[in-house]
């Protein structure tokens, strides 16, 4: 299992669009990819699953990669949200 973890630095948080985008690129990962923001998690594949967290400028989530290419997939996630998020 691969850990991620970042911060939101929309000063609005992190709006339906971002996490759409975010979802985008989860779904296109053959592993498991969950998403935290302290004692809530859910599917980073599922947009609800990342809006219900109600993340905060400011606020750090934490994304869990596991799988065969949980690796690769989680440099293109890192990748990804250090340009986007």
């Amino acid at each position: 299992m691969v850990r991620l973890e970042f911060q939101v630095k929309d000063p609005v948080g992190l709006l339906p669009e971002a996490a759409g985008k975010l979802v985008k690129e989860a779904i296109q990962c053959t592993s498991r990819v969950e998403i935290r923001k302290g004692e809530k998690s859910g599917d980073a594949k599922l947009i609800f699953h990342v809006l219900s967290l109600s993340a905060k400028a400011g606020e750090n989530l934490e994304i869990l990669v596991e799988g065969e290419k949980e690796q690769e997939e989680a440099i293109r996630l890192k990748e990804f949200i250090e340009l986007n998020m």
